[in-house]
């Protein structure tokens, strides 16, 4: 999978592919249900983004921040980068929600620093985040 992005800091989307359903411990937040499908994830590196979106993409790593724990069980499937402050990290999130069929599985899923519902979203159907700007 190739990413391009040229500036070291920005927000990024996951799309990660589930095939089958999980019950997982998500750090403090609790024990979820996973079923399957796709999930967007919506995050943001101030520092070095290349090299944040390759520890997501490692198959070994320390469980970190909540989206470890769900990588463990699913694959990414597509990357996406956009220029920015951590701040838009929210916005994009906010038009993830929005989108037709987005669900919140957990809340509070990546968000522990902001007020949204969470930076998690489930979709039963591949997700069109291509198409969002921000």
């Amino acid at each position: 999978m190739k990413i391009i992005h040229t500036s070291n800091k920005g927000i990024y989307g996951l799309v990660v592919q589930v095939l089958q359903r999980h019950s997982l411990q998500i750090g403090r937040l609790g024990k979820f249900d996973f079923p399957a499908g796709f999930y967007a994830y919506v995050g943001s590196a101030q520092n070095n983004l290349q090299h944040r979106i390759k520890r997501h993409l490692q198959q070994e790593k320390k469980v970190r921040w909540h989206i470890d724990y769900l990588l463990q069980y699913g694959r990414v499937i597509s990357v996406h980068t956009y220029a920015g402050e951590k701040k838009k990290e929210c916005i994009l999130s906010h038009k993830i929600e929005r989108m037709k069929e987005a669900s919140v599985p957990v809340k509070g899923f990546g968000s522990s620093d902001c007020s949204c519902n969470a930076h998690l979203y489930y979709f039963q159907h591949m997700p069109a985040m291509s198409r969002l700007k921000i």
